[in-house]
């Protein structure tokens, strides 16, 4: 036991020494930034399909989970006790009409734990769930040379703790629902540029300072329904349904005169605090849209399986009126994914790769972001591999993603992406009966 918390720490330290620069993509100027969380590594490696659940990994994506029969590799009434820990590194291709850049990103992605008790299991844990993270330039049109009008930088994000409750209502069938605890702040900052009649920067800019501390509640309700097709084939079906639930956002915005030196050093001179009060923009709330997925798949227990599921958003009912852009609109999002996994012999004791699981699966998402009449939609591909680790079925998890998020069409942005991912799921015995006193 103590070894495998050991595992876990170190795993937690080096995502986290490596970088936390959450996201790369400028696309998180907008709304509370871009969705970080889609899954585990073993449901991002199938495409982000989440509808498979067992006994060895911890599924965060739908609370049913939690419950459960044990499989029968582990063997009579063992009941493991589930531990997991990923990450992400992102390597990131930035690609517009007049021009490309590169950037990258490092990020921890989740931690939690899940136990069993009987018919009932439960599971807590933190997982960073949007990340904001851009730095943008805009030209002035009023020149040639490639003079700047607007400097724009945003970090932070939104994290969410979960504590999750599953039963097992049937040997089929299983429920849950996760309590979540949304928190977390984001800053940005607008530098607005001006010139003089011979084109001379002036002494002073003017920068914009904004943060938004957010917090607030909502739940996750799952089901998951496993029926065995014959002799040796299972169906798998699952369901989870997030109602719409609000954020409650504290505000702050300064406005400072800057000096910018030829480095991009900013001194700020005078600061000014804006009365967001009598502007009614204080305190805000902002609406976090509903959300439900649905999903099916047939395979062989321990062997194979592939299937499909959709998930649908209500982001048109997005809104947040401390940031407003004509711009911008938000539709409704819908995404599908398509994956799998094989096992070639899971119990091989002559070949450790034989007892490797084999992952791919792609995804396509619209993510509810219209720019200028632009829906920013989103393409990748995944691959994975499941590595024994150790005893009583433990493992590491590596996952590979390549897609392209966004277009190039009204000189907007597009996105080549690629994701290297790693996970660790632990288990271990805590609730077993003595043989002997």
């Amino acid at each position: 036991m103590i070894k495998k918390l050991v595992l876990v720490f170190i795993a937690v330290f080096a995502i986290n020494s490596y970088g936390q620069e959450g996201t790369a993509s400028p696309y998180s100027f907008y709304g509370i930034g871009s969705l970080k969380f889609k899954g585990t590594v073993e449901n991002r490696s199938m495409g982000g399909l989440s509808i498979y659940t067992d006994s060895i990994h911890i599924n965060l994506r739908n609370p049913a989970s939690y419950a459960g029969k044990n499989l029968d590799m582990l063997g009579g009434e063992s009941r493991p006790v589930k531990f997991t820990v990923g990450g992400t590194y992102s390597d990131i291709k930035l690609k517009s009409n007049s021009g490309s850049a590169k950037a990258s990103s490092t990020t921890f992605d989740y931690l939690a734990l899940s136990i069993p008790m009987g018919k009932f299991g439960f599971g807590f844990g933190l997982l960073p769930y949007t990340s904001v993270g851009y730095k943008l330039e805009s030209l002035d049109d009023n020149y040639t040379d490639g003079r700047i009008s607007n400097k724009f930088k945003g970090e932070g994000g939104l994290n969410k703790a979960f504590l999750g409750f599953g039963y097992q209502i049937t040997d089929e069938l299983s429920v849950g629902i996760d309590a979540q605890y949304n928190f977390g702040n984001i800053q940005n900052s607008n530098i607005a540029f001006t010139y003089d009649d011979d084109g001379n920067s002036a002494q002073y800019q003017t920068r914009e300072n904004n943060r938004s501390d957010l917090s607030g509640l909502n739940v996750n309700l799952g089901l998951s329904y496993k029926t065995m097709i014959g002799s040796d084939l299972e169906l798998v079906t699952g369901a989870t349904y997030t109602p719409q639930s609000n954020l409650s956002s504290k505000n702050e915005r300064s406005v400072s005169a800057i000096i910018v030196s030829s480095t991009g050093t900013e001194t700020a001179v005078n600061t000014i605090e804006i009365d967001l009060e009598s502007l009614g923009l204080l305190e805000t709330d902002l609406v976090l849209p509903s959300k439900f997925s649905i999903g099916a798949g047939i395979g062989k227990p321990r062997k194979w399986f592939v299937g499909i599921e959709s998930e649908y958003q209500k982001t048109s009912n997005f809104s947040n009126d401390l940031y407003t852009s004509t711009a911008v609109k938000y539709e409704n999002a819908a995404s599908v994914s398509i994956g799998g996994f094989y096992i070639p012999q899971y119990n091989s004791f002559t070949s450790y790769l034989k007892r490797a699981v084999y992952r791919a699966g792609l995804h396509y998402e619209n993510t509810g972001l219209n720019i200028e009449n632009e829906s920013i939609n989103e393409f990748g591909i995944s691959f994975g591999v499941g590595l024994p680790v150790g005893s009583f079925f433990s493992n590491a998890n590596l996952g590979l993603e390549l897609g392209k998020r966004g277009t190039t069409n009204s000189n907007l942005i597009q996105e080549n992406f690629i994701n290297f991912q790693i996970s660790l799921s632990l288990n271990d015995r805590w609730f077993q009966k003595r043989k002997y006193d």
